[in-house]
């Protein structure tokens, strides 16, 4: 068996040759250790413990299901579960649908999207950055940031219902581009076509991605590939002149200036020489009130374009007249060779002075007069047509009534904000009302903190700071007065606790600046290919032991895992290990599994015999008599 590394760094490896074609995949899905990697990476998630359609979870998780899985690929009778299709309410009061689909198809969805990523990731565009390795929204930005200087017009691109109107046959002769094994390509369109099941009724995908499938994002990325390849080359059609002509005051500006260095070099007196040079700083400074070059030079142009996933952000330096056609060929480009459909009500035309809306930023380009000095002593506008990346009042607005601690008063027409308790807090114990609050200030501050009025936040802390002494107030049946009397320690609000060992430890309530902060950015980041290495698969390796972890019985393992820690009681004796180790998951032998669900396994040292009925908490089944 290949090392399953090297096996996906050969792929990657003619990943930017756009012209290879990829043979022979589907025999990767034969490499248990394509599998076992695959399951380091995803085991973590919480959502790997709700079930699917199949009434399985990560739960169980053996080295016998892997290899199960594998033979049933290999005689391609696999065939995925349908997705468990429920509703979460959404912020507006509607209600989301969610695909949940079986652990045992998100582990082979993980393994074909890692041999995806490898083939795809080096021939991906610059200007994509949802959903790949080392990028994000904050790299979405800075690349704005950096490259839309200049613009005079941006358009919002917006994909109407992108991620359930992805044509199947148009995705899968996208992949036959590059891919050249119709078993692998028949195993994607087995995703693709796989289906969702609610209220016990099968309903067929006849478009779009897996719902909630590990794989969608790469396929939407190889699909979305095709228009970023589109637009880069129509900015190369587009794009023309060097530099813009100078404007006819700055040429006039710049030739008394000339004239005026030239005299200074001749006249010998005092007197007339300061007077010169009076007369060059004013020219300076005149300059600095013009534009140095004709805005309206109809010779240069230039189109920048960046996309996060569906959404997508052009900027353009010419008329709005060309960004109009411009929104029209994309348009049209969309509709006649992806089948997609450019919502008209979104995509908007906006003047890069006001302020366009992306990735919940408002982005507008500074026109500014103030100067600094360069590294030669000169003054120059340095802050003028640069990209300023903003924060709204209705954004925190928003984020404050969602978290539902905001109330607005109306006084003289104006509006007021009223800090209130956190309803939902209100009977948790003080560290985790602490946290709570703590947890959200972080969050945001965390995705706002590169924007260039970033200190704005300091209200949203000033709003979330009152809204907690409430809740505390609302707790106790007491005052805000009286709760920052009682908690405040050296002017910070501090709870102090215990912690699994007794020791007393304390938490105070967020004290960071909001200073704007620089968006850490990969150096690697324009590289075209990605370079895998290989890591620690300690859960596999614990697998291989086959030494059950509790009564050191020898043979085939079961990996049990929980949801999340703080959720064990630590009575059980399985609890007490997870806890001590601060790990999700504990490998047991099949006897010790089963008592672990049905909480007996303290039996096993104890001596104390338990014949009671015991449900199981993740499958509810019941339990008699086990050994």
């Amino acid at each position: 068996m290949r090392n399953s590394v090297k096996v996906l760094n050969g792929l990657s490896k003619h990943s930017p040759q756009v012209d290879y074609k990829y043979e022979r995949l589907y025999r990767i899905l034969f490499n248990e250790g394509v599998y076992h990697v695959a399951y380091q990476r995803i085991y973590a998630k919480e959502g790997n413990m709700t079930e699917g359609s199949d009434g399985k979870t990560i739960d169980g998780m053996s080295l016998t299901r892997i290899a199960d899985l594998i033979d049933l690929l290999r005689e391609e009778t696999y065939q995925p579960q349908p997705a468990r299709r429920t509703y979460i309410p959404k912020k507006n009061g509607k209600m989301r649908p969610l695909g949940i689909p079986s652990f045992d198809d998100k582990l082979v969805q993980e393994v074909a999207r890692m041999i995806l990523e490898a083939i795809y990731e080096g021939q991906f565009k610059d200007c994509s950055h949802g959903f790949r390795p080392k990028r994000s929204c904050h790299t979405a930005l800075n690349k704005i940031q950096k490259t839309f200087t200049g613009a005079k017009w941006f358009i919002e691109g917006d994909i109407k219902g992108f991620f359930d109107n992805i044509n199947h046959e148009i995705l899968i002769d996208i992949l036959k581009e590059r891919i050249s094994d119709e078993r692998f390509l028949r195993l994607i369109r087995k995703f693709l076509k796989a289906g969702y099941v609610e209220e016990w009724i099968f309903h067929n995908t006849f478009s779009g991605t897996p719902q909630g499938g590990i794989i969608s994002p790469i396929l939407a990325n190889i699909y979305l590939d095709k228009l970023d390849k589109y637009v880069m080359e129509y900015a190369e059609y587009f794009d023309k002149g060097k530099m813009r002509k100078h404007s006819e005051a700055s040429k006039l500006l710049d030739n008394q200036k000339t004239r005026a260095i030239k005299k200074l070099k001749v006249v010998k007196d005092e007197n007339e020489r300061n007077v010169i040079v009076k007369q060059i700083k004013a020219i300076d400074k005149a300059r600095l009130s013009i534009p140095a070059s004709n805005e309206m030079d109809t010779g240069y142009k230039r189109l920048k374009y960046v996309r996060y996933a569906d959404d997508f952000l052009i900027g353009i330096i010419g008329s709005k007249e060309d960004s109009k056609k411009i929104k029209e060929d994309i348009k049209i480009f969309l509709e006649s060779k992806l089948k997609l459909e450019l919502s008209d009500e979104k995509t908007l035309i906006t003047h890069a002075e006001k302020t366009a809306k992306f990735l919940g930023y408002e982005i507008s380009v500074n026109k500014s007069n103030l100067a600094k000095r360069d590294r030669t002593g000169r003054m120059i506008r340095s802050f003028n047509k640069r990209v300023r990346l903003g924060i709204s009042m209705d954004t925190i607005k928003k984020k404050l009534l969602d978290f539902g601690i905001l109330e607005i008063k109306y006084h003289n027409g104006k509006e007021q904000w009223k800090p209130r308790e956190h309803r939902k807090s209100i009977n948790n114990d003080d560290l985790e009302i602490l946290q709570k609050y703590n947890y959200t200030i972080r969050g945001f501050h965390n995705y706002y903190a590169i924007a260039n009025n970033s200190s704005i936040l300091n209200s949203f802390k000033y709003i979330m700071e009152y809204s907690m002494y409430k809740t505390f107030a609302g707790k106790y049946k007491s005052s805000v007065s009286k709760i920052a009397g009682k908690y405040k320690k050296d002017k910070l609000f501090t709870v102090q606790y215990a912690d699994s060992k007794g020791r007393i430890k304390q938490q105070t309530f967020y004290s960071e600046s909001f200073k704007r902060r620089k968006p850490v950015i990969s150096e690697h980041l324009d590289t075209a290919s990605i370079i895998y290495h290989a890591n620690r698969t300690s859960l596999i390796d614990r697998l291989k032991a086959e030494k059950c972890e509790i009564c050191g019985a020898t043979g085939a393992l079961d990996m049990h895992h929980v949801r999340k820690l703080k959720a064990l009681d630590g009575k059980g004796y399985a609890d007490k290990l997870m806890i001590a180790r601060r790990r999700k998951t504990i490998a047991l032998c099949r006897s010790c599994h089963l008592k672990a669900h049905a909480g007996r396994i303290d039996c096993l040292f104890n001596g104390e015999p338990d014949t009671r009925e015991r449900v199981s908490p993740v499958r509810g089944r019941v339990f008699e008599n086990l050994p």
